[in-house]
């Protein structure tokens, strides 16, 4: 995962990685969010200019909600949104802040694998909320999920492009507390590996930051979830690397379904060295699982996507490329 520009401003022991199994269990449903309701706004990962955060806050306001800070959304520290005890704090803050419905963080980057192992896993607990985010706000969504059995978001940050498609989705799944199949855009077309439906628990995020947290207590269980991974900006063979290590570690013989779902910008067309393709990669490490998997779903670095919950059970569709939730993911 390398740094995608910014959009509009608007454990059950696995073979060769550690998963947890307290998600296992059951899962909490964060309350639905609500028009008036205060919505905290973080940097937990990669620094970002003050006119940005401004935007945000702004939005958010004009679309009806009050917006709460974290003390520290300001501060730098090299390429990060300032130091880890603090980036830390501000997470910590907003769950164990009464007033905030949900949490936000403004963009990702790189910095929130540094910061795991100081969040307060039972204070985040005993005050379930709304988190949501992509791209390096994978780590922070897939470890309170594993530690806590919180539903969290894979979703807009504060500075993505707040399109009709993309509140569509976001409104109907946090507000309005749909069970909603997700569906691409008639544009985004999808690519079948492997035909066939599956349900399951769907867990994933960016792949760089999956395999990265590879054999760290903060990786829920993947046995017979469905896996969802996207990129930005990577060589294929990077691609073809990072899934293999997900194949040797023993996560991709565990799940029963997988979405491969973008990966923007990815390859360099004015390279001339071979390279195998991206559909060669996924017709080698992901169709002799033989299990229902495609290529395309509308998540990831790009404008149009989808709200996705975290560790909640749906059904997927690989020949249709949709993801179906089989209950709402808030109360």
């Amino acid at each position: 995962m390398q740094l995608s520009s910014l959009g509009l401003l608007f454990a059950s022991q696995g073979s060769s990685y550690i998963g947890l199994s307290r998600s296992d269990r059951n899962i909490i449903k964060p309350r639905r969010l609500k028009i008036g309701d205060t919505i905290g706004l973080i940097s937990p990962a990669s620094e970002i200019k003050g006119e940005y955060i401004e935007s945000v806050r702004n939005f958010l306001a004009e679309s009806g909600y009050r917006v709460k800070l974290g003390k520290h959304v300001y501060d730098r520290y090299g390429y990060l949104a300032g130091k880890d005890v603090d980036r830390a704090a501000d997470i910590n803050a907003m769950f164990g802040d009464r007033s905030i419905k949900a949490i936000l963080p403004i963009r990702g980057g790189w910095g929130l694998n540094r910061i795991l192992d100081r969040l307060d896993y039972n204070l985040i607990a005993a005050n379930p909320k709304i988190i949501i985010g992509y791209s390096d706000i994978t780590s922070l969504l897939l470890a309170i999920y594993a530690r806590t059995g919180i539903i969290t978001f894979h979703g807009p940050v504060g500075i993505s492009n707040w399109n009709d498609f993309t509140l569509n989705y976001f409104d109907k799944i946090l507000l309005a507390k749909k069970a909603v199949t997700l569906k691409n855009p008639i544009e985004m077309r999808v690519k079948t590996i492997t035909p066939g439906k599956v349900k399951g628990k769907i867990l994933g995020g960016n792949l760089t930051v999956i395999t990265s947290t590879i054999g760290s207590p903060y990786l829920p269980s993947f046995d017979g979830a469905i896996l969802f991974v996207e990129e930005v900006s990577e060589d294929i063979y990077k691609i073809d690397r990072m899934l293999t290590q997900l194949k040797i570690a023993g996560i991709l013989d565990r799940i029963s379904g997988f979405i491969f779902a973008q990966c923007k910008n990815c390859g360099n067309p004015l390279d001339t060295d071979p390279s195998l393709t991206l559909e060669q990669v996924l017709d080698d490490i992901i169709k002799p699982l033989k299990i229902p998997a495609w290529y395309g779903a509308a998540i990831g670095h790009i404008p149009n996507k989808f709200t996705v919950p975290i560790g909640l059970d749906v059904e997927i569709d690989a020949t249709l490329g949709q993801i179906r939730m089989l209950q709402p993911a808030v109360v």
